[in-house]
């Protein structure tokens, strides 16, 4: 009996084995649902992140056409062997001595309050520019002219001309210029940039009263109204109301284009003209990315400038009216160049004129023409292919849009972003 049964002690800690055993298993099922809880939630986070990241790879794709978002990602290991507080990510276009006195250099102080005034230039509109410039200049301007017309030699009798920059490159346009030399960081010091045109008359015009009325009216994107009697006027809203310091629409119900307190967009309200547009510093950041690099002659563009004013156009564009300028309308780009050139082909159009030289300014509107069109075509393109893009012309559009811009500005590239904010600070 003794050998062939358990023991009394045996029999308890067998049963409380099982006991045990019970209490265990009934425990781990009470685990199971807060494991499969935490399965759920991990799942879902990973399933979030990744559309994320598939989302940003897709806009990225679609914001850098000329791949630079492949550019940006090594960034930070091309500048690794670099200490981060040497490096200067921008720069400007103030002319620096060759030397300095040792009070000079004690005052290594930052710039403020500079603007930069911007011009095509050819030497048949001297005397004007000369007039223009030495408005700016007591203004605290920093001035740059693009010279299309290959002489800038014959600029170096006026005065200012050694404190101004000079580029030359023949036959090109200003906005070729300014996509090429008026980058976002190399500018980002300024406060305005004024992009204009050289034939214009600035006999009623003070550049810092216009800066103190842009301030006031919160305008990011303006222009000096032209003088009713100026040569060319193309859109009725840039004319000067004498009754007014600035005016953000126009009223007209003449002709085709009827302007009303219901119009939402240019050329009843928010808009500009492309002869002497001013942009504040967020303004241009925009600006110049809209600026197509191929299509020189910028035509369409002043109708979508409104998309960069920072906010509703129709109260962030204007026309500042009692600083206004005269536009002489005197074409010049195109009219210099090789005579041979000139008599050669393309003389049907001309026999038809009766004349036996080429005519270039013909061309130039021909290829305008032609730019106008491709440059409408990409912009509809890009619409149609930027899904979290929202048409802001309309405020009921706006409203409906906002959940879908807030989306797009969330998984905007981190480098972007941050280039943007450091352009507005």
């Amino acid at each position: 009996m003794e050998h062939g049964l358990p023991s009394i002690k045996s029999w308890k800690s067998l049963v409380k084995r099982r006991n045990n055993a019970q209490e265990g298993g009934k425990s781990s099922w009470k685990m199971k649902p807060v494991v499969v809880l935490m399965c759920t939630v991990l799942l879902i986070f990973w399933y979030k992140t990744t559309n994320i990241q598939y989302e940003q790879t897709e806009i990225e794709e679609t914001d850098y056409p000329f791949e630079m978002a492949k550019e940006s990602e090594p960034v930070s290991e091309k500048l690794k062997g670099l200490p981060f507080g040497i490096m200067q990510p921008r720069s400007d276009l103030e002319l620096k001595p060759l030397w300095s006195s040792s009070s000079l250099r004690s005052k290594s102080g930052e710039l403020t309050n500079r603007n930069l005034l911007a011009m095509p230039v050819g030497l048949k509109q001297k005397d004007n520019v000369d007039a223009v410039v030495k408005k700016f200049l007591p203004a605290n301007f920093t001035v740059i002219l693009f010279h299309y017309d290959g002489n800038m030699d014959q600029w170096w009798d006026l005065e200012w001309s050694s404190k101004a920059i000079h580029i030359v490159a023949h036959n090109q346009t200003k906005w070729w210029f300014a996509k090429r030399f008026l980058h976002p960081d190399i500018v980002s010091i300024y406060d305005y940039v004024f992009l204009w045109d050289e034939d214009l008359g600035v006999e009623n015009f003070n550049p810092q009263k216009y800066l103190r009325i842009v301030k006031t009216a919160g305008l990011e994107i303006s222009q000096p109204a032209l003088h009713p009697n100026s040569t060319e006027v193309h859109h009725r809203i840039t004319v000067r109301s004498r009754t007014k310091i600035f005016h953000r629409r126009v009223y007209d119900s003449r002709g085709n284009m009827k302007c009303s307190n219901a119009s939402e967009g240019p050329p009843c309200t928010g808009f500009v003209e492309g002869m002497a547009p001013v942009f504040s510093r967020s303004a241009w950041f925009c600006t110049w990315n809209l600026i197509q690099n191929d299509l020189v002659h910028g035509w369409g563009m002043d109708m979508k400038l409104g998309y960069c004013a920072q906010g509703d156009r129709s109260k962030k564009v204007g026309i500042v009216d009692s600083e206004y300028i005269f536009h002489q309308g005197i074409q010049t780009l195109g009219g210099s160049g090789d005579p041979d050139k000139k008599n050669s082909a393309r003389s049907g159009v001309n026999r038809r004129r009766g004349s036996a030289t080429f005519d270039s300014r013909t061309e130039i509107r021909r290829q305008s023409t032609w730019e106008l069109q491709a440059f409408k075509e990409r912009w509809n393109q890009a619409v149609a292919e930027d899904k979290y893009w929202v048409e802001r012309s309309s405020p009921s559009r706006n409203r409906i849009g906002n959940n879908r811009r807030l989306k797009r500005s969330g998984v905007i590239p981190s480098l972007l972003q941050r280039k943007a904010e450091e352009t507005t600070t």
